[in-house]
C-alpha cells in the first residue's frame, strides 16, 4: 500500500479538500523502489482509468524523472476541489491503494493557476 506523506508540511491534503475552489490542478509526487517502478505504473494506470470516469475530471499526465530516477509526478486537471475529494474519498478508489507496492511514497497536493502579466493566467496573488 502506498504510504501519503504531506508535499506541503503546513497544509495537508486533507486541509485542502476542505476548500470550495474551482478549477485546481493536483500535482502528486509518487518515490518508488526501482525494482517497483512497473508495478507503481499498473497501480496509476488502474486508478487513473477509475478516476477519468469520475464527474469533474478533465485530463491527467503522468511524468518520470530522467537519468535513472524514479520519481514520478502526476498532473491531473479537475473541475473543482469538490469533485476531486468525492473522487479521492470514495471508498472504491481508496481500496485500490493497496494496489501500490510497499516502497512507494505519494506526495498529493491541490494547486490554483497564477496570473503573472505576459505570462500566465489565472488568480492574481494578493
Amino acid at each position: 500500500m502506498v504510504e501519503i506523506k504531506p508535499l506541503d508540511k503546513n497544509v495537508s491534503i486533507m486541509n485542502q479538500l476542505a476548500t470550495d475552489q474551482s478549477p485546481v490542478v493536483l500535482i502528486n509526487l509518487f518515490d518508488v523502489a526501482e525494482e517497483d517502478v512497473h508495478a507503481l505504473i499498473k497501480a496509476w494506470e488502474n486508478d487513473a482509468n477509475w478516476m477519468k470516469k469520475q464527474p469533474g475530471y478533465i485530463s491527467t499526465q503522468l511524468h518520470k524523472g530522467i537519468a535513472g530516477s524514479t520519481v514520478f509526478l502526476n498532473y491531473a486537471v479537475w473541475e473543482s476541489v469538490e469533485h476531486f475529494k468525492k473522487a479521492f474519498t470514495h471508498p472504491e478508489f481508496q481500496n485500490t491503494l493497496k494496489a501500490y507496492p510497499s516502497s512507494a511514497v505519494a506526495s498529493p497536493h491541490l494547486f490554483e493557476t497564477v496570473a503573472v502579466t505576459n505570462l500566465c493566467t489565472g488568480t492574481l496573488v494578493p
